[in-house]
C-alpha cells in the first residue's frame, strides 16, 4: 500500500512549480531590447538624469570599417567595441555632449585617468580622439555615475557612458586605437 503525501507536500510542490513558471516567463520577457548585460546600472542619484537609449542593435553599423576599432553612432547614441575579427565585444548606449565629432575615422590621441569635465562634473576613464570647435571630444564616465544635462549655453565634447562601460573603453581604447564615427 502506498502512502499518500501530506497536503503540505502538495502545496509545496505546486508552489515550486508556479515559481519556476513565473521565472521562465520573466526571463523570456527580459529578452527585449535593452543595454547589454555587461552595462552597469546608474546609481539612484542619477534618477533626474537623462537616460541613454534602451535599444541595443546587435549589428555593427555599415560603413564603420574593419578590424579592431571603437565605433560611435551619432544617430543611435551607441558605441561598439569591435575586435580584430570584426566581432562586437561590447555595445552600449551613451549620452553625447553638445558638440559632436564629424563622421569619419580618428585615432585615440591621448588618455587621462581623471579630471573635471567642462560641465564641472568629476570624470574618469577619459579617452580623447578628436577636436571640434576648440573642444576636445572624448569618451568618459562621471565618477558618481551620473550624466546631468549640460548647463544652458555650455558646450561640451564629452561622450558620457555608464561607469562599467567607461572602464571597458579605457581598457580597449589605448593610444592609437581607431575610432570610427558614423551617422
Amino acid at each position: 500500500m502506498r502512502a499518500v503525501p501530506a497536503p503540505k507536500v502538495w502545496v509545496a510542490a505546486l508552489t515550486v512549480g508556479a515559481i519556476a513558471a513565473v521565472t521562465v516567463l520573466a526571463v523570456q520577457a527580459d529578452k527585449g531590447p535593452r543595454p547589454t548585460a555587461t552595462a552597469a546600472r546608474p546609481s539612484a542619484s542619477t534618477s533626474a538624469s537623462p537616460k541613454p537609449s534602451a535599444s541595443a542593435p546587435a549589428a555593427i553599423p555599415d560603413g564603420s570599417g574593419t578590424g579592431r576599432r571603437i565605433v560611435y553612432s551619432l544617430g543611435l547614441r551607441r558605441v561598439w567595441l569591435v575586435d580584430e575579427s570584426d566581432a562586437a565585444r561590447r555595445t552600449f548606449a551613451v549620452w553625447p555632449g553638445t558638440v559632436a565629432p564629424d563622421p569619419g575615422s580618428y585615432s585615440v590621441v591621448s588618455r587621462r585617468d581623471a579630471t573635471t569635465g567642462s560641465d564641472g562634473v568629476a570624470i574618469e576613464n577619459i579617452v580623447y580622439f578628436a577636436t571640434k570647435s576648440g573642444l576636445n571630444i572624448a569618451f568618459s564616465n562621471a565618477v558618481d555615475g551620473s550624466s546631468p544635462p549640460p548647463a544652458s549655453g555650455t558646450q561640451t565634447g564629452g561622450i558620457r557612458m555608464r561607469k562599467a562601460d567607461g572602464s571597458a573603453v579605457w581598457t580597449f581604447g589605448s593610444t592609437g586605437t581607431t575610432v570610427v564615427v558614423v551617422n
